[in-house]
């Protein structure tokens, strides 16, 4: 079969590195120099700007990359991932994120429901590093998801189960599983429609502020400055809205104020805390 040469975006004679990528993406085709293709793909992440829509448009491409992730489902229970195994999927995921970055790509994205190929793997609990790397790259697709300060991209994850999956992962996780889960949570409640999602109900209320106060006593026992902004975020976020701010007053743990000498360096966050201490401490 003959490898496809790439076009050029001026007609003329295709640049050596996007010829590269298009004989990779062709290779993946060809199981045997899959794994390789993924690796070396996955390398150009950052160097070739146009990587996702090429993923995205080629034939067959985003079909392999499912492949790839639901291979792995029947390792999940019981857990039997290994780590080359992880090791791989990773690979195929972090591709994925290329994909959900792109302003060209996201919306075909969301569309096509990948995100929610990924759920199988958040709602993982095994502790060993195979399962926590799955975790934690699958996170990372979500977070570009929401980094992107779309609507369109809360609207479809409010649909979706990304809520309850992401306040397991804040309250058993890695540390840094937490931390990029808990920016999940922020960048939901940052955007009007997720804050009034958030907010439309006390279960779900309570569902938020349990898990954030539990966060707080592992906090006070184990600082982290990069978890408690995002932790103190939300909370301030939350405030914004009357009735959760008036049902913070009574739910905001005591200890709070103690995390100043933790934020010593980050004056952002220590303002968040100071602003969140007199939102809901001045009753109007």
């Amino acid at each position: 079969m003959n490898r496809p040469l790439a076009p050029s975006s001026t007609g003329g004679p295709p640049d050596p590195e996007t010829e590269q990528i298009y004989y990779l993406v062709f290779d993946l085709q060809d199981r045997s120099k899959r794994e390789t293709s993924l690796l070396e793909l996955s390398k150009k992440r950052e160097s070739v700007s146009d990587l996702a829509p090429i993923l995205w448009h080629s034939y067959g491409t985003m079909a392999i990359l499912l492949q790839e992730i639901v291979s792995i489902y029947p390792l999940l229970s019981p857990p039997k991932l290994k780590g080359h195994q992880s090791d791989r999927v990773c690979t195929a995921l972090a591709l994925l994120q290329s994909v959900a970055s792109h302003k060209s790509t996201r919306t075909l994205f969301l569309n096509a429901h990948i995100p929610l190929f990924l759920y199988p793997f958040l709602n993982t609990a095994t502790k060993s590093r195979p399962f926590e790397y799955l975790r934690l790259t699958s996170l990372g697709v979500i977070g570009a998801l929401v980094k992107m300060d779309d609507s369109e991209v809360i609207n479809f994850l409010l649909s979706t189960e990304i809520i309850p999956l992401a306040l397991r992962i804040m309250e058993s996780g890695s540390e840094l599983s937490k931390t990029v889960a808990t920016f999940i949570v922020q960048k939901i409640l940052l955007d009007d429609i997720g804050l009034s999602y958030i907010c439309a109900t006390a279960a779900r209320f309570y569902a938020v502020s349990s898990v954030l106060s539990n966060m707080c006593t592992q906090l006070a026992a184990q600082p982290s400055q990069r978890l408690l902004k995002h932790v103190i975020r939300c909370y301030l976020r939350l405030a914004d809205n009357p009735r959760a701010r008036e049902a913070l007053r009574s739910n905001v743990p005591f200890h709070m104020e103690s995390f100043i000498s933790v934020l010593k360096d980050d004056p952002t966050t220590t303002r968040w805390l100071h602003q969140l201490m007199d939102t809901i401490h001045n009753v109007p």
